[in-house]
């Protein structure tokens, strides 16, 4: 949705193309089918001036169109492996109704070697003999900045293998000011991975620095603040929490693993990403548990659904774990989101969802704080323990002060910060 709406501001003419007639008739009556800051006004604008349109045929976008971009889903099968039945019976639907040339561009995020079975499978589909080309242009876009990401991109990746799909698409990208690296298809593929796979191994490692720091009586902020400063580094990533969640880390780390495992190679590092992540999960229950004794019949106010903030996606967030363990040990969820509370609605059961955050610690126990949001940041302390039944506050984002949080009587517990997660406060 993101790439169809940004080239069609770009002046392209897109055709959006979907199987499911629910959401493209939703798209037609201009009702957006997810929350992402600064899409809805760019759709909107692009079909008041017809450069967007939806359709249910891909005959219809293959007809009228010279690029063809497969952004289909790839969820994880239980193996970890991503599932590529859908590329698959795309490439097969674009092939049967393509009569002249046409370039089918990879977006979606796809295993190496994918590019040769989409090759193969319009190879055997077609209709009629006519020319195509296969390319990969993996997307780099962040839920919550989206639209940003991508009129502004740090680099665009296209993996063509002739030179008519390299000048096709680099023609397509010619306004954009960033360098544009032109590879071969599977170095294309293992690009987009690779890259989400060392982000996650980053948020990992800081992860596992603020255990060891916990255990010494060091700040796991100061840490990241010290380590960022070092440009072979970074500052980016470098944030303890909770962990990473959302649908591209998780999916994209279990699926590199198994890349590797087919190819014979045992990717450690990125088991242990995996393991470390989870792990962050249950660490936030056992804080709370810590805290409060006994979970079992303790009200607990869950601040933030989404996995991160600007986005309503619940898919691998941690929030969900953490409540489900909540749950199961005895304990009352009340929950807040800006954004997310219509689909929190939908697939969490036996929790009481509030009008705002103040509601949601109304007679807690404790607050647990998983999402990141601006509106977070600008809590008053004293409004949300005259709420409260118990002052104990688990950030779970390391978002809120310390001091003005201890000032205001909380016993303050965050992630990598001894001092403050009840050895030294009260």
């Amino acid at each position: 949705m993101v790439t169809a709406a940004c080239f069609a501001e770009l002046g392209n003419q897109v055709i959006c193309v979907d199987s499911d007639g629910e959401r493209i008739a939703g798209l037609r009556r201009k009702k957006m089918p997810f929350y992402e800051p600064g899409l809805e006004r760019m759709v909107l604008r692009n079909l008041s001036k017809r450069r967007l349109s939806f359709s249910t045929q891909i005959s219809e976008g293959v007809k009228k169109s010279q690029i063809i971009f497969i952004a289909v889903g790839t969820p994880p099968l239980p193996s970890g492996d991503a599932d590529l039945t859908s590329v698959e019976q795309v490439a097969r639907e674009v092939a049967r109704a393509m009569t002249s040339y046409r370039l089918i561009v990879e977006k979606s995020t796809v295993p190496v070697e994918t590019g040769r079975w989409i090759q193969r499978t319009l190879e055997t589909s077609i209709r009629k003999k006519v020319p195509f080309d296969v390319a990969s242009n993996p997307e780099f876009l962040r839920e919550g900045s989206a639209v940003m990401d991508f009129l502004h991109p740090d680099r665009i990746v296209i993996g063509a293998e002739s030179k008519k799909a390299e000048q096709l698409l680099c023609r397509l990208y010619k306004s954009f000011k960033a360098p544009i690296l032109v590879t071969d298809i599977a170095s294309a593929e293992l690009i987009k991975h690779a890259s989400n796979a060392f982000l996650a191994t980053k948020i990992s490692f800081i992860n596992a620095i603020a255990c060891v720091a916990e255990q010494v009586g060091a700040d796991v902020e100061k840490i990241a603040q010290g380590m960022g400063m070092d440009p072979r580094i970074g500052p980016a990533f470098l944030k303890a929490g909770a962990g990473f969640g959302g649908f591209c880390f998780p999916k994209d780390v279990e699926a590199f693993i198994r890349i590797a495992e087919k190819i014979g190679y045992d990717f450690d590092i990125l088991k242990a990403v995996k393991r470390v992540n989870e792990s962050q999960r249950l660490r936030i229950v056992k804080k709370v548990e810590k805290q409060l004794w006994n979970v079992k019949d303790k009200v607990v106010g869950v601040l933030g659904l989404a996995f991160k903030p600007d986005t309503d996606d619940l898919r691998f967030a941690p929030a969900l774990d953490v409540i489900g363990a909540l749950q199961a040990g005895g304990a009352r969820v009340r929950a807040y989101d800006p954004v997310a509370m219509p689909e929190a609605k939908r697939v969490l059961k036996d929790v009481v969802f509030s009008k705002d955050a103040y509601q949601a610690v109304s007679g807690a126990d404790c607050l647990v704080l998983m999402t990141e949001w601006d509106e977070f940041k600008k809590l008053d302390f004293g409004r949300l323990k005259r709420a409260m039944r118990q002052p104990v506050i688990v950030d779970g984002r390391n978002l809120l002060d310390p001091e003005k949080a201890r000032k205001a009587g909380f016993r303050y517990v965050g992630v990598g910060r001894h001092t403050l997660d009840g050895w030294g406060a009260s």
